[in-house]
């Protein structure tokens, strides 16, 4: 199979805006904790959230996925569909809290709760 110009060029944009956004964030970092964790309190609730999710997907989530059809058939994928529920409950309720809490990580979180 052979790329076409369009595909070389997709690729190219994809890995050059995958490459601008942390040349973007780590020049306007300051150095502080604050900025690690919440981008030095200019990001957007929901953005903090959508960032949240994303980092409670990891490499071995294929596996649990794999394995929940393997063991259940394809019902078992209303399973892993609960988990998107709660990914949306995150972003878009628990995000808007911890962001008016101040609240850095999950942690901090529950000792402030």
């Amino acid at each position: 199979m052979k790329f076409a110009l369009i595909d070389w060029l997709f690729l190219a944009s994809f890995f050059a805006v995958l490459l601008a956004i942390p040349l973007w964030c780590a020049r306007r970092n300051k150095g502080t904790s604050s900025d690690f964790f919440k981008g030095g309190g200019t990001m957007p609730w929901w953005l903090i959230g959508i960032s949240m999710v994303a980092a409670m997907t990891s490499t071995n989530s294929a596996n649990l996925f794999t394995q929940l059809i393997r063991e259940n058939g394809m019902s078992g994928n209303w399973v892993w569909w609960a988990f998107l529920t709660g990914g949306i409950l995150t972003v878009f309720v628990y995000a808007k809290l911890w962001h008016r809490l101040g609240a850095m990580t999950d942690i901090a979180f529950y000792e402030l709760r």
